[in-house]
């Protein structure tokens, strides 16, 4: 368009600016960066960055705007802004007078300009007129700027509909907030000509002003924190003592075999200067250790033997295949990406100390930009266009299953649910709805990705305070921190490392036996038998309905089968056609061929199939024609990809270059497929041993102390993939016995018990829902002091109010004093504190209070803690004369024989990469089954299939050693009572 410079300007922040940047560059277009500032009591106008001094000020304005603002808003006066006016420049807009325009001009020593705008309208004559007399009496430039809003006139409707979200309201509704026309949007250089040439001398200051600021985000040089090497030696001194010392705890001995490893890694640290963020890594690690939280690095990580020896990860590198070259290496010059896992319930003790370590104008957490989706789009943009709520949430749920793939049109869908999707409202709603997917919707904080700085990080990128208390966040997310070079650590929360923990607690309690990650017995062929057979309940990883599908055929027997395991049930390897084959050739079905002799030495650990990430990257430089730059471009375009919806023409490359190589088309093409399912969710290798330890360790103890690690497990959710009833079902088959909750024996947390021999499992009152921990508290102090002898007694002493007494008497936790529950509650109801009314609860006799059938009991246990430890509901069907095959029972019939099944819905999912094909995972008193439902099916007997708890089925056994299925032929709902809290996970 002829245009040289774009100035960029965010209100109250930059959070374009880096994204702009890196645009502009490939394209030559120069940014001037810059930021809106709301000015209190006075229009808003514009600050410009001209050098290094200018971006400091401007970063640290905005910060102390946001500070004291509420979240989302900021706030600074004239003072303030005059008080950071150096390397600045600023330009007022329309509105200003000129007595604090001249406080701002005697500031700016003349790096103040007035904005010219026009847009065609009638205001235009009262712009220019202000404009001109405020440079006048100023004595400053007037400069001419289109202050654009939309890249093109077509576009002004979509302006106006993001004005009407943001404000939470409808087109109708924003009034003079809305767009006059649509003459705000980017003009060429002969346009621009036309509309400001009136006055040329406005255009000669604008070219002035942008010459003039010609400060770069190149300029920006991250330096990382020193302040963890002691005082008077070096930061790589100190790191090789660490390691030493550490592979000395980890061996015993100096291994030759890893010494090698560990002194080329270290001095390609030294050569590229990371020591010191090894050792900050260190420092974090040393703090949770120190603390009694578990972490374990992810990623990364794994590759690095130094890793290792710093206790960063327990990934033994004398057991892994893994590259350090792939972490850190001197050809790609980048810096390493740690990722560090913690407990989940114990992560903000971490991420405080790291703010009180460095302070917080030194450390902050990355910001995520959430991007709109189908679904989020649809809602946002037919609020705004006026549909009622009604219509909204039902477009959105026909576009929800429209954008996953069923195979029928949004149109189609829009009939079924209700909506005319010719109406002129709702077609306008999805036209500018699909304009909006894959664009911002809102900013949020990162999962925990941390930017440390030498020096003050609030003079390189604004902080401001997070909706979470006690967060403290940049402006930049982490696309745009590693765009500008920054380094980050990566502080995130993992549910099961809670649960382990958690677990290794009782073991010592109740076995006097201490455990950790690193001396958990290797390779026990007990707990791989427990995952042929895929008894994987609860175990991290490989619990899900795909993952126990998976075990039986891959038979995992050591370490590699699990990194296999874990990466093997994800989009990529799916998408790429890449399972099956593996499948083959390790039933040694198929033999081990390569599309070319250079991928041997990359596919060979994998039988000739790529299932990782890195393998990926591999061969586009072995067969592709990549470059090693160009296979990392190709890595951050997969990363990239949820957020842009495209490879960017990398991915096509790669395939171009593999036929060149005389690879066959279809292998190409099913590589190519693999690289967008690697993009919708990324899982290298490295990350597949870093979890596969985890596997290994939580199936460890599931296999050898049941008890403790469903305690365990009971007291991190919410977490993993299944409801609390089917964690008690399966430790219960596991033949643990279950204590109920009890107002004599529980603790809020379950617990451990030991009655005589036996270990058994004692429920806590945290699975009473509505219960609040502070009132159980109250509670287990007036227990202390005595055992209670009655209802009474506990109503008198306990502290709680009658709300809690009906939850405990609902749960039957007073069935030691009181077997009846009803009869509990009951009694309890009619107790009144006060003196004139004691003991006439207990003269209260509900001699006409009918007792409980068996189903009402279980819907009552349901309804109060979401489980029953009386029996399972199927259980009670059965006795009402059901003879169908139990779940367990399925393992004598065979392959393709026509079965039917009863059970309770526990979960229903419709992966994109299954071609419309929905999974569900139903229940009974023995086991677990997954259920294949054909799009045909499941139109059929949708309003069956979706929406009842229990459920049975008729259809064809699918059946693969112990992988079990039923592919679903006809659906019907089962009588059970309607009030049955049995709630399943859907579509998660």
């Amino acid at each position: 368009m002829g245009v040289s410079h774009l100035g960029i300007v965010d209100r109250d922040g930059v959070q374009g600016v880096v994204r702009a940047h890196v645009a502009a560059k490939r394209v030559g277009i120069g940014i001037l960066c810059g930021a809106t500032m709301s000015v209190e009591g006075a229009p808003s106008l514009a600050l410009i960055a001209q050098d290094m001094r200018g971006w400091a000020n401007l970063c640290r304005l905005i910060t102390r705007a946001r500070g004291r603002a509420q979240k989302g808003w900021a706030s600074t006066t004239v003072e303030e802004v005059a008080q950071h006016a150096e390397g600045l420049t600023v330009i007022v807009r329309f509105g200003w007078e000129e007595a604090p325009a001249r406080r701002l001009c005697d500031a700016f020593k003349g790096r103040l300009c007035v904005a010219w705008s026009q847009d065609l309208t009638p205001r235009d004559r009262r712009r220019t007129a202000w404009a001109f007399a405020l440079g006048t009496a100023l004595g400053v430039p007037v400069v001419a700027t289109n202050d654009p809003i939309c890249a093109t006139a077509e576009e002004q409707p979509l302006a106006d509909i993001l004005t009407a979200i943001r404000r939470k309201s409808t087109i109708a509704g924003i009034g003079v907030h809305a767009q006059i026309n649509g003459e705000q949007y980017l003009l060429s250089e002969s346009q621009f000509l036309a509309r400001y040439g009136a006055h040329p001398e406005a255009i000669k200051a604008a070219i002035e002003v942008a010459e003039r600021c010609h400060f770069s985000l190149d300029s920006l040089r991250y330096r990382y924190p020193t302040c963890v090497v002691p005082a008077g030696q070096s930061a790589i001194g100190q790191l090789r003592d660490l390691v030493m010392r550490g592979m000395h705890s980890r061996y015993g001995v100096m291994l030759r075999s890893v010494l090698p490893s560990v002194e080329h890694e270290l001095a390609v640290i030294e050569e590229l200067d990371f020591a010191s963020y090894f050792l900050t890594v260190h420092d974090i690690v040393s703090f949770a250790r120190a603390r009694g939280i578990l972490c374990q690095g992810r990623g990364s990580a794994a590759n690095s033997a130094v890793c290792y020896m710093l206790g960063i990860t327990e990934v033994d590198p004398a057991r892994s295949s893994l590259l350090f070259e792939r972490f850190l290496s001197k050809e790609r010059g980048e810096p390493p990406d740690i990722d560090v896992d913690f407990e989940h319930t114990r992560r903000e003790e971490v991420i405080q100390y790291i703010y009180e370590k460095y302070g917080r104008d030194r450390a902050a957490i990355l910001s995520e930009v959430i991007t709109y989706r189908h679904r989020s789009a649809v809602r946002d943009v037919g609020k705004a266009l006026g549909l009622t709520l009604d219509t909204v949430d039902r477009l959105a749920r026909a576009t929800s299953r429209w954008s996953a793939g069923e195979g029928t049109s949004w149109r189609e869908l829009a009939y079924e649910v209700g909506v005319d999707p010719h109406d002129p409202s709702v077609m306008s709603t999805m036209r500018w709805a699909e304009k909006l997917v894959g664009t911002p919707r809102h900013a949020s904080i990162h999962v925990g990705g941390f930017v440390i700085t030498e020096g003050a990080l609030i003079e390189t990128v604004p902080v401001e305070p997070a909706t979470m208390p006690n967060r403290t966040i940049v402006q930049w997310d982490k696309y745009d921190a590693e765009a500008l070079g920054f380094v980050k650590i990566d502080i995130l929360s993992l549910g099961i490392l809670t649960a382990i923990q958690r677990t290794f607690g009782l073991v010592e309690r109740f076995w006097n036996r201490s455990l950790t990650l690193a001396n958990v017995p290797a390779e026990c062929p007990e707990v791989y038998e427990m995952f042929c057979r895929a008894q994987t309940v609860g175990v991290f990883q490989i619990e899900s309905r795909a993952q126990m599908s998976m075990l039986p055929r891959l038979k995992p027997r050591c370490y590699y089968d699990l990194v296999v395991e874990v990466a093997l049930v994800r989009p990529g390897p799916i998408q790429g056609g890449m399972v099956h084959p593996y499948l083959r050739r390790r039933r040694k079905e198929e033999p081990v061929t390569y599309a070319h002799p250079k991928l041997e030495p990359i596919l060979a650990r994998t039988l000739g199939v790529p299932l990782f990430q890195e393998q990926v990257m591999q061969m586009a430089v072995a067969v592709g024609g990549f470059s090693a730059g160009e296979a990392d471009q190709l890595r951050r375009a997969m990363g990239a990809w949820r957020k842009t919806g495209s490879l960017d023409g990398i991915g096509e490359r790669f395939v171009a270059g593999m036929k060149k190589q005389g690879i066959s088309a279809s292998y190409a093409d099913a590589i190519f497929r693999q690289i967008q399912g690697f993009a919708e969710y990324g899982f290298p290798e490295s990350h597949a041993a870093s979890f596969a330890l985890l596997v290994y360790v939580s199936g460890w103890l599931k296999r050898h102390y049941p008890a403790a690690f469903t305690a365990a497990l009971l007291n991190a959710q919410p977490m993993g993939f299944y409801p609390t009833r089917t964690l008690i079902d399966d430790v219960k088959r596991a033949g643990v016995q279950v204590l109920p909750v009890c107002i004599q024996r529980s603790l809020w947390d379950s617990d451990l018990e030991r009655l005589g021999v036996a270990v058994v499992l004692s429920l806590g009152f945290h699975q009473v829902r509505g219960l609040a921990e502070e009132a159980v508290c109250r509670l287990l102090v007036a227990r202390e002091e005595a055992a209670f002898i009655s209802l009474i007694d506990v109503a008198e002493r306990s502290g709680l109010g009658k709300g809690s007494l009906r939850l405990l008497a609902t749960a039957g936790a007073f069935h030691v004093l009181e077997s009846n529950r009803r009869r509990a509650a009951w009694v309890l109801e009619a107790y009144q504190p006060s003196p004139l009314f004691q003991g006439i609860g207990e003269r209260v006799e509900p001699t006409t209070l009918p007792l409980e059938t068996p189903m009402e009991g279980v819907v009552a246990d349901y309804r109060a803690v979401g489980f029953s430890l009386k029996t399972h509901p199927i259980v009670l069907m059965r006795e009402a004369g059901d003879q169908r095959p139990k779940v367990a029972d399925l393992l004598s019939f065979k392959h393709g024989e026509l079965v039917e099944v009863v059970g309770i819905v526990l979960n229903r999912q419709r992966p994109r990469s299954a071609s419309g094909v929905t999974f569900l995972t139903i229940e009974d008193e023995t086991g677990l089954l997954n259920l294949v439902v054909w799009p045909k099916v499941w139109s059929m007997y949708r309003s069956v299939a979706r929406h009842c708890v229990g459920i049975g089925v008729a259809g064809e056994l699918q059946r693969d050693g112990y992988a079990l299925s039923v592919l679903v032929k006809r659906f019907w709902s089962l009588d059970l009572p309607a009030s049955l809290a049995a709630p399943s996970r859907d579509f998660r």
